[in-house]
């Protein structure tokens, strides 16, 4: 064993030339799964990887575990470790979303419920009629705050839950579909606190991570504080146009963000200034839309349990929530992201804006590289952090190389 880890194949020091650096990549890998440690390799000396780890169940048992470089995207030279965690942005998502629908499972919320029948607040400006699975599909028209909230009343954990409660929805909710960036920390985190009287970072270290033994927070608590590693934005390096991956957006695209007046600029800018990630106050912030921290391992199997028992354990979500948590709720031109989306009840869903392994795969990416999905025809659970913060929303390149990567393993 390897740091409480079964050892599955050959344990594997691999050194890549980064420009002048030497960077370290360690770990496991499965017989068959050789073509995921050359991605990752390869991620460090070609795509602009700083520090990252990646891993991957199948059908509930370990078959990779890597990582390698720094844990500081910043400037740091400290290594990243087996058990290093990072914030994981929009990947938070599909952690939260979970928490949902296991409330839905036990009973105590309804799905097709109005939000307000838990937040009788939530019903001012015309939101009487939006429902819980429009919060969970980006269907509540609720993605830009008329006033944006400052970074300490972002975390004060009564601001954005009152912000989106008086907010008048940008499109009637129900009737489109448009990326609640930021927005969804608030919408979600509420309903929680309404019908569990838990908050949501409480709700899933008692029900979630303690349960499955994970290394993920929402909210980190202060004893964890030192395992976390940095982020930065890191530039990425220009893609040969055989990568097979869009390196430019659209400049439809890119001029939604640059418009200050577009739903998209608005809904990534809800927070105004950006909050400092590296901040203790805001990762200690109980923000499940973008400020969750985890373990490379702890998405997987989190992700792993939604779709099969893992290690003999629990497993959380029965088979009819699978069927309703990646059944196609929202597809098409996503008001926000101004590209065509997939959301079944908090999922991203396989499809051109955010690839994953097949038809059938669900999860959630991190604006600027993390991702974590499950896959559950072939068992497959994900699990991808980095610390290097890239230009990018839904289909970073050196995760989709890491995709690709194991479905060549797969087909062997």
């Amino acid at each position: 064993m390897v740091d409480g880890f079964v050892v599955i194949g050959t344990w594997k020091r691999e050194t890549v030339a980064d420009g002048d650096v030497d960077v370290d990549v360690q770990g496991t890998v499965a017989d068959g799964f050789e073509p995921v440690r050359d991605a990752f390799a390869d991620n460090f000396a070609r795509r602009g990887e700083r520090g990252a780890a990646l891993t991957v169940y199948r059908d509930g048992r370990r078959v990779v575990d890597l990582w390698g470089g720094a844990r500081d995207a910043d400037g740091g030279t400290e290594p990243w470790r087996r058990g290093t965690a990072q914030v994981v942005r929009s990947a938070t998502k599909g952690v939260a979303a979970a928490v949902l629908l296991v409330l839905h499972q036990r009973g105590q919320v309804d799905l097709d419920a109005p939000v307000g029948t838990y937040w009788p607040e939530f019903k001012a400006n015309g939101k009487d009629r939006v429902l819980v699975r429009h919060l969970l599909a980006h269907r509540a028209g609720l993605p830009v705050l008329d006033t944006p909230l400052t970074p300490a009343q972002a975390v004060d954990g009564v601001s954005g839950p009152r912000a989106v409660a008086a907010q008048a929805p940008a499109w009637e909710p129900g009737t489109d579909h448009g990326y609640h960036a930021q927005t969804y920390s608030w919408l979600l985190g509420e309903l929680v606190l309404r019908v569990t009287g838990r908050s949501i970072g409480a709700w899933v270290a008692e029900e979630i991570s303690g349960p499955l033994g994970l290394d993920l927070w929402i909210g980190l608590p202060d004893a964890e504080r030192a395992r976390v590693g940095r982020v930065a934005p890191v530039t990425a390096p220009a893609a040969p146009a055989s990568a097979g991956l869009r390196v430019r957006p659209k400049t439809s695209v890119a001029d939604a963000y640059r418009d200050p007046a577009s739903l998209t600029h608005r809904a990534f800018a809800a927070i105004e200034p950006p909050a400092d990630e590296n901040d203790p106050a805001y990762r200690a912030a109980e923000l499940p839309a973008s400020a969750g921290i985890a373990t490379a391992d702890a998405l997987a199997r989190f992700y792993a349990s939604l779709i099969g028992v893992v290690d003999g354990g629990r497993r959380l979500f029965a088979p009819a929530t699978l069927t309703m948590a990646r059944t196609e709720e929202s597809a098409g031109p996503d008001r926000v992201l101004v590209v065509n989306t997939r959301f079944g009840l908090g999922y991203m869903l396989h499809g051109p804006a955010s690839p994953l392994l097949a038809p059938g795969s669900f999860g959630h990416p991190g604006r600027g590289g993390s991702l974590a999905f499950a896959d559950p025809e072939s068992g497959i659970a994900f699990g991808y952090v980095t610390n290097g913060m890239q230009k990018n929303v839904t289909a970073d390149p050196r995760a989709q190389a890491l995709v690709r990567a194991v479905g060549r393993a797969l087909a062997g």
